[in-house]
């Protein structure tokens, strides 16, 4: 059975540091992209960072605050997010994806405020 289970979310204030991080079983996890994607009240899920063996891949609000990173050996992806604002609220999920196989885990809340 595929599981994503994220963890690490929580009430942070602006500019401070959360840790998400996201165990996987139930598939062959490092053939596969892991990324982690975000979901505002009122709007689409977007996407916040990918990695695979090869590449990293950061939105643009992303680059420059976050970091992504996976553990093959733990089947973990974890993402570490700096400099938090407001508008870094949402539900975030993490995300597997690998051809036509894509897997969500259940999302963990981020909210920023003071």
């Amino acid at each position: 059975q595929v599981q994503l289970v994220e963890s690490g979310g929580g009430l942070v204030e602006p500019g401070g540091s959360l840790r998400l991080s996201c165990t996987a079983s139930g598939f062959a996890f490092s053939k596969f992209g892991m990324g982690w994607y975000r979901e505002a009240p009122g709007m689409q899920r977007e996407l916040v960072a990918f990695i695979t063996n090869e590449a990293i891949r950061y939105s643009d609000s992303a680059l420059g605050r976050f970091i992504i990173s996976r553990d093959n050996t733990k089947n973990t992806t974890d993402l570490q997010m700096n400099s938090l604002k407001p508008e870094d609220t949402a539900v975030y999920y993490c995300h597997a994806k690998r051809f036509a196989w894509i897997y969500w885990g259940q999302g963990t809340q981020v909210t920023v405020s003071s």
